[in-house]
């Protein structure tokens, strides 16, 4: 087992205060308790601001009883299109094999308006479960999130380290189904001060 190093004692009490806070926040200003709503990744936790909510969890392996068994990164027949108002993906993104392709497929199981909630660690160390593939700075979830809508994007700075912020938190619209794709190549460069 790897030991936490000081940073990580440090600052992942910092990182699940921030995800906690976030994921409230969402619940309460964008879920309607008729709302259909999927939890991606949600490993058999209980997060108790989802209680008495229609949840539904989705996971790649049946190891912690998720309702249903997928993998985000396809496209999974037993999942209609737009069959949920709202989708939770929190510390998922950079343990998926193919970051793009899951994200398109969180799209279309978000019915046309409906609103996702994203959070995902930047300067944090390898973590479990395995594999742990990837690392977003706020202009790389902006590619991958191209098609949405941003709602609320926030960041938790590392104390002391500027432009390297421990976590980021997304919430994102889904476009009706005649808005046109973004050309992800459309981002403008400027310097960096």
């Amino acid at each position: 087992m790897t030991l936490p190093s000081a940073f990580d004692e440090m600052h992942f009490p910092m990182s699940r205060a921030f995800i906690d806070r976030k994921r409230k926040e969402f619940i309460e200003a964008h879920l309607r308790k008729s709302d259909a709503i999927c939890d991606i990744g949600n490993q058999g936790k209980d997060i108790p601001d989802l209680d008495g909510y229609p949840l539904v969890t989705l996971d790649i392996t049946d190891a912690t009883g998720p309702d249903i068994v997928a993998d985000i990164t396809m496209t999974n027949p037993g999942i209609s299109d737009g069959r949920f108002d709202a989708v939770l993906c929190t510390e998922v993104l950079e343990h998926v094999v193919d970051p793009f392709a899951a994200v398109r497929e969180i799209r279309r199981i978000t019915r046309p308006g409906g609103v996702i909630f994203f959070t995902t660690p930047l300067n944090a160390r390898i973590h479990g479960p395995v594999p742990d593939c990837w690392r977003f700075t706020e202009f790389g979830l902006r590619v991958l999130l191209r098609d949405f809508d941003i709602v609320a994007f926030d960041k938790l700075n590392t104390p002391d380290r500027n432009l390297f912020p421990l976590h980021y938190s997304v919430i994102a619209r889904r476009r009706a189904e005649d808005a046109p794709e973004s050309d992800p190549r459309a981002l403008r460069f400027s310097k960096v001060d």
